[in-house]
């Protein structure tokens, strides 16, 4: 069995809660630590998931000596900070997208983890799902024929609490750094992350966030993806992607367990089932502990020069909108 990775997890949010439950079920992980800004909250995450210790400031878990990794997982807004303190402590990061807040932060705690010599890796959990890997590879296998169009939204309802950190500026929030990343995150795993030009429009909230985006990115051959995001509407969630011999429907394309493949030659659909083994999350944390063992200070599923072209993107699509944070 390979040797057993020790997790720490800074955050006791939603999205902790899924990697907690991730980490239990993988058997060469062993989630032994959590730190919270409250040790009343810490304690109570650990005593929810089986965990041994709790402690009640980011600064205590990092500088823990027996945790190898550290999973973060509060907002956008922490994540530079907290990247540089588990770093600076000598631990392996894997961190929550998006990776940071722009491209100069992403490429400061990058430099970091390279003279540290440890590995560091933007959680976007969909490039590490089995569903996803098998759509690329269809892509590649010409089953479609030459793509050249695809459609991705993402879009849910949120609860209108102005405190709630999706609409509050200050934690970085608003639909493009949170969900807009996915629909983004499909282009480039179909067309590359560099587009050639990006035409964008977003209707800004009360609070100052963006909450409903359209994001077109244009490519090399007349390629073209056409995205939206929003966090006051529902939506299909559903990817298109169109080629010369047929098209691929995604349907939940954030977190895809299946997709369904249509050839025009003789009008057939095929649908192909890769559902989890645990949560979905488990993915990207084997891919982490794999990297780890083997002394890699990035992974080839997502190297830090994808994090760097999406944040980079990221950031041209702000600077369309005129949006930056309080703290920028």
């Amino acid at each position: 069995m390979a040797k057993t990775i020790n997790w720490g997890i800074i955050g006791t949010g939603w999205i902790a809660d899924k990697m907690a439950t991730a980490l239990n079920f993988l058997e060469d992980a062993n989630l032994a630590a959590v730190g919270s800004r409250t040790l009343e909250k810490a304690q109570r995450f650990a005593q929810q998931f089986q965990i041994p210790r709790a402690y009640g400031s980011y600064e205590e878990l990092a500088a823990d000596p027996d945790i190898d990794i550290i999973y973060i997982a509060t907002p956008h807004s922490e994540h530079y900070a907290n990247v540089k303190l588990c770093l600076e402590n000598g631990k392996h990061v894997l961190n929550e997208k998006a990776f940071c807040v722009n491209k100069k932060q992403a490429e400061e705690v990058i430099e970091l983890a390279r003279e540290k010599k440890l590995f560091l890796m933007e959680a976007l959990w969909t490039r590490f799902q089995p569903a996803a890997n098998a759509l690329v590879k269809t892509i590649r296998d010409g089953v479609i024929g030459d793509v050249h169009m695809l459609k991705a939204e993402l879009c849910f309802l949120l609860n209108r609490d102005k405190e709630f950190r999706l609409l509050n500026p200050n934690l970085a929030g608003g639909a493009l750094l949170d969900v807009g990343i996915y629909p983004i995150t499909m282009a480039s795993l179909v067309f590359g992350s560099r587009p050639q030009k990006v035409v964008t429009h977003a209707v800004m909230g009360e609070t100052g966030v963006d909450e409903r985006d359209c994001i077109n990115l244009f490519y090399e051959d007349g390629k073209f993806a056409s995205l939206v995001a929003a966090i006051d509407t529902e939506g299909s969630n559903t990817a298109y992607i169109y080629g010369t011999k047929g098209q691929i429907m995604v349907p939940q394309d954030w977190c895809p367990e299946s997709f369904t493949v249509k050839t025009y030659a003789d009008n057939k659909e095929t649908t192909y089932k890769l559902p989890f083994s645990c949560n979905g999350y488990e993915y990207e944390a084997a891919c982490a502990m794999d990297c780890i063992r083997e002394g890699k200070l990035e992974s080839e599923i997502m190297p830090h020069s994808t994090t760097l072209e999406i944040m980079e993107l990221l950031d041209s699509i702000r600077d369309q909108w005129g949006l930056r944070y309080p703290f920028e």
